[in-house]
């Protein structure tokens, strides 16, 4: 193998590796997202259910 192919083939592995730990990391904000939502959503639903009102008219945007 000559050095070109070498570098070549070692270039190949760092993107690949490079890209499998973009997926990773993808993967890991994708969850913690999804986690926060969900507290969000809860959140709502506990505050509605303490003010026997909807958000928006506790706030004052909407009646």
């Amino acid at each position: 193998m000559t050095t070109a192919t070498l570098l070549a083939d070692e270039r190949y592995w760092q993107d690949l590796a490079a890209a499998q730990m973009r997926r990773e990391r993808m993967a890991k904000a994708e969850l913690l997202n999804g986690r926060l939502a969900m507290l969000g959503f809860f959140a709502l639903i506990g505050t509605e259910a303490l003010l026997h009102q909807g958000l928006l008219t506790a706030l004052g945007i909407c009646l």
